[in-house]
């Protein structure tokens, strides 16, 4: 089985009271995964800026594995 691959991308928002945030790091399997994590912790957002971050590739086993360490 190949592992699974996540990539970070990175967000511009403006949240839904007006005021902007920048540089919003998540990980998602592509940018629609990123996105629907992103509107589950900033309701009613609006997405200003997306990119998808050079070299933030990673297994999804690896980011499991540093939850449990942080958990």
């Amino acid at each position: 089985m190949q592992p699974l691959l996540v990539t970070k991308y990175g967000f511009r928002i403006r949240t839904r009271h007006g005021g902007v945030v920048d540089n919003l790091l998540i990980y998602g399997r592509d940018e629609q995964e990123a996105v629907t994590k992103l509107r589950q912790i900033y309701h009613d957002c609006e997405v200003l800026e997306t990119r998808r971050q050079v070299g933030g590739g990673r297994h999804a086993a690896a980011c499991l594995d540093a939850l449990a360490e942080a958990g």
